[in-house]
């Protein structure tokens, strides 16, 4: 066993991390290194975010260019940079409603209690000071910010760490019905918004029912209830789309984004406001409500130049319509291991992500295997995530047949390996 280092991991048993780390050194296109120059086809594209694959010299230069000119510099009262401008505006011009406003962030976990903050200060200056009650849903991920934990509906997440905020609930993931009972509940006058994952990601890989989103976003619309679509992962690309959300006829109030706008090189976070909220804060006037709120990194220069080296990638790669493209294909990678006595589920077909699903005598046999599993898949080449009753995978969007086809024969030796060990 190797000796201890300082490096506390996220989300990590430290006991069972010390001594087998898997540290990585390279990256290029689909695959990474580790320090003892070992391959492994990289198919969760880190985590979530490596859309284009590793190693692409246009964001080095990018990025080199930038830290010659204006290595840093803050965004608050009258500052900006030419980076963040070009990129809000881009961003801003690729959004379903047009007009939107982009706020940056450091990543999603910004964004996303930006996202809160906003829908509340919004209705306050709107004479609604009352609507303060957000709703999320059971398995949603938002990040681990203080707000985020609280929407978010993974218990295990808010476990152990005290009370959290209150005026948050959660329904079912999957019922329309339960969110029009909810707001009844509270009362639509004190809801300030609903947070949505078109496809729920660290929560399981959840797909939507058929026509859910566009009932949720009815009910909002019926109740005066902002629609957040928290669309960290499922944007640039990874549904098929610029930002997930826009596979459907939604218009959302609020998307989140972070992750693949900068294809993971650099912390990157955006809220793209639609205008009906930002109006209040855009009178063109001196005097307008101020919005008391921003990361000190917030369109940092280098990240927006980043950001828009990464658009132009996917714009010139024609990337973002191949997370539908690939989503059959992805869907028949992973087909192979439905009947194997360990699945209970396999979750894919809609964007380039899938979840592999244990059975419950699995996981109540051994609670660990979803890692063992993970482990076993890093030992045939190929590194899954293990997510809560199972792994995902997310491969780059750069991913060829001949990495699905890893995918495909790695996934059932691994559970092989697994139904050995127990």
């Amino acid at each position: 066993m190797s000796a201890q280092h300082a490096l506390w991991h996220p989300f990590a048993d430290m006991g069972a991390v010390d001594g087998d780390r898997m540290v990585i050194t390279r990256g290029e296109g689909s695959y990474v290194w580790d320090d003892a120059g070992r391959r492994y086809f990289d198919a969760t594209a880190s985590l979530w975010y490596a859309n284009f694959g590793h190693g692409r010299p246009e964001i080095t230069a990018a990025v080199t260019r930038q830290l010659q000119t204006l290595d840093s510099y803050n965004l608050f009262g009258y500052n900006a940079n030419q980076p963040a401008i070009e990129l809000a505006d881009r961003v801003a011009e690729l959004a379903p409603t047009p007009g939107s406003k982009v706020f940056f962030g450091s990543g999603g976990g910004d964004v996303i209690d930006t996202a809160v903050k906003l829908a509340r200060a919004y209705f306050a200056q709107t004479g609604r000071p009352e609507k303060v009650h957000v709703i999320g849903r059971a398995q949603g991920y938002h990040g681990t910010h203080g707000f985020g934990t609280a929407v978010g509906g993974i218990p295990a997440n808010a476990a152990g760490v005290g009370p959290q905020p209150p005026e948050f609930s959660h329904v079912p993931y999957d019922s329309a019905a339960a969110l029009e009972a909810e707001i009844a509940r509270v009362g639509a006058s004190r809801v300030a918004a609903f947070f949505c994952e078109p496809v729920i990601g660290a929560g399981g890989v959840l797909l939507p029912p058929e026509g859910y989103l566009e009932e949720v976003a009815a009910i909002c619309r019926r109740h005066e209830v902002l629609f957040v679509a928290d669309c960290v992962i499922a944007a640039w690309g990874r549904l098929g789309t610029w930002f997930g959300i826009d596979r459907w006829a939604v218009e959302p109030d609020l998307i989140t984004t972070a992750k693949g706008i900068t294809g993971g090189t650099i912390p990157l976070g955006a809220l793209i406001v639609a205008p009906k909220v930002a109006e209040p804060f855009f009178t063109g006037k001196p005097g307008a409500p101020v919005f008391r709120h921003g990361a000190t990194y917030a369109g940092h220069p280098v990240a927006c130049a980043a950001g828009l080296a990464t658009l132009d990638i996917y714009e010139r790669d024609g990337l973002i319509p191949r997370g539908r493209e690939l989503e059959k294909p992805l869907a028949d990678a992973v087909s192979g291991v439905v009947e194997h006595p360990l699945v209970a589920e396999v979750r894919a077909g809609l964007g380039f992500l899938a979840a592999v699903e244990l059975t419950p005598e699995v996981l109540d046999a051994d609670p660990g295997a979803p890692v063992k599993l993970q482990r076993a898949c890093r030992d045939e080449g190929v590194i899954v995530r293990n997510l809560g009753r199972g792994v995902a995978v997310s491969p780059p969007l750069i991913a060829e047949e001949a990495e699905l086809d890893l995918l495909a024969s790695a996934l059932p030796r691994a559970l092989d390996r697994l139904a050995a060990s127990r």
